[in-house]
């Protein structure tokens, strides 16, 4: 009988003792994956106003119809991938 009061007593020590190494470990993942998600909302707000100013310099005349498109479509496709990886976070 003593011996088991000695377990239960020994048990909840460990528990309260490991309770906040625990709740780090998850603390850590959620700020690592918050700061992720910052870095790719900037990273898409950046890629956004890349493909403004790009339709911005096609319609000024600084870009030909060919090099638009094909920045345009690179430009699109990297915004694609940021989003995807977004996507994946939620």
């Amino acid at each position: 009988m003593a011996a088991l009061l000695v377990f239960v007593v020994l048990l909840a020590a460990v528990a309260l003792v490991a309770a906040p190494l625990r709740r780090g470990h998850t603390e850590r993942l959620t700020t690592r994956e918050e700061s992720r998600r910052e870095e790719l909302e900037a990273a898409k707000e950046a890629k956004y106003r890349e493909i403004r100013d790009a339709e911005m310099d096609f319609r000024t005349g600084k870009l030909s119809d060919a090099d638009f498109r094909a920045l345009d479509r690179q430009l699109r496709g990297e915004a694609v991938e940021i989003l995807r990886e977004l996507d994946g976070l939620k």
